[in-house]
């Protein structure tokens, strides 16, 4: 097969590694043409010099994790679907050929959803790079939101309790998050990582946030922390001392509150719509001594 695609044993191995596939036995038998195929695609690519073989395996480690969540999270709500209309006992009779015959019914439509959600977050990340070219201009408003008292009621709430909750979380996130202009970047459990290009756009979305799990009842109340300045993009996360203050001032964050660096917090004073107050310094471990604001709405907006 390997002979056939032009590729190198050990490169192949590499990247279906990087689809997050245990190794297969050298005596399996496996593989397809379609296997055969696609490895002639990426050779083609690489002879081109369309890509690099680096950073080739780094975008197919992206697709496998994402595809591999997509796979499990469609498998799930179909499965769940499925035991819902069925006895427990007939389930366990039938219950994996039914499933498998679903999801085999699902997959020329999604299929196609999937190839149309690619193109439309393709173009949209061509006009952000664009919009910003250099590497210089790349500072971001990172934000993290998470869930006040969730260890606990982890405890107290049975799994599909849970579940609903998260779920609701996750909604209310993914909702609010791209209507004020922002992206999210990964949903962590009971937290959600998001950024936006602008100061504002951020702040919004924090507040945002905050206002609509006060006034979710099934919801507990959520913690902000923001932090602004340069970040380093890599297989579709954010990284850096940036992404590293937000991140820990989320956890110093009160119930239902927004708690902003010093940078930020100087940009957000010169923008209408917004009360900032100046807290006193704290130590942060491995970051050092940092000065942060609490930001609220301005009575007016």
């Amino acid at each position: 097969m390997l002979r056939a695609s032009g590729i190198e044993l050990d490169y192949a191995r590499r990247l279906w590694r990087a689809l997050g596939f245990p190794p297969v036995p050298d005596d399996a038998r496996v593989f397809t043409r379609a296997d055969v195929e696609i490895l002639r695609g990426v050779a083609e690519l690489i002879e081109d010099r369309t890509v690099d073989a680096g950073p080739l395996v780094q975008l197919t480690r992206v697709i496998g994790q994402s595809l591999a969540r997509l796979a499990d999270a469609q498998v799930r709500a179909t499965a769940d679907r499925l035991y819902q209309q069925r006895t427990e006992h007939a389930a366990g009779e039938r219950a994996l050929p039914e499933l498998a015959a679903r999801v085999q019914d699902l997959v020329p439509r999604l299929e196609q959803f999937l190839v149309y959600v690619w193109r439309r977050h393709l173009l949209a990340a061509v006009l952000r790079l664009s919009a910003r070219p250099a590497a210089a201009d790349r500072a971001l408003t990172v934000g993290f939101a998470d869930l006040v008292g969730f260890t606990a009621m982890s405890q107290a709430l049975d799994a599909r309790e849970l579940a609903v909750m998260v779920d609701r979380f996750e909604t209310t996130a993914s909702d609010h998050i791209p209507r004020h202009g922002g992206r999210v970047v990964k949903m962590i459990g009971d937290e959600v990582m998001f950024v936006a290009d602008d100061a504002a756009v951020a702040a919004d979305i924090a507040l945002a946030l905050v206002d609509a799990h006060a006034r979710d009842p099934a919801l507990p109340d959520v913690r902000v922390g923001l932090a602004s300045g340069p970040t380093l993009a890599l297989e579709g996360d954010h990284f850096g001392p940036t992404v590293n203050l937000a991140s820990r001032l989320v956890n110093l964050a009160r119930p239902g509150t927004v708690l902003v660096s010093d940078e930020l917090g100087a940009q957000l004073q010169a923008r209408p719509g917004f009360v900032l107050r100046l807290l006193r310094p704290i130590r942060l471990q491995g970051i050092g001594r940092v000065r942060t604001w609490v930001l609220r709405r301005a009575p007016s907006a």
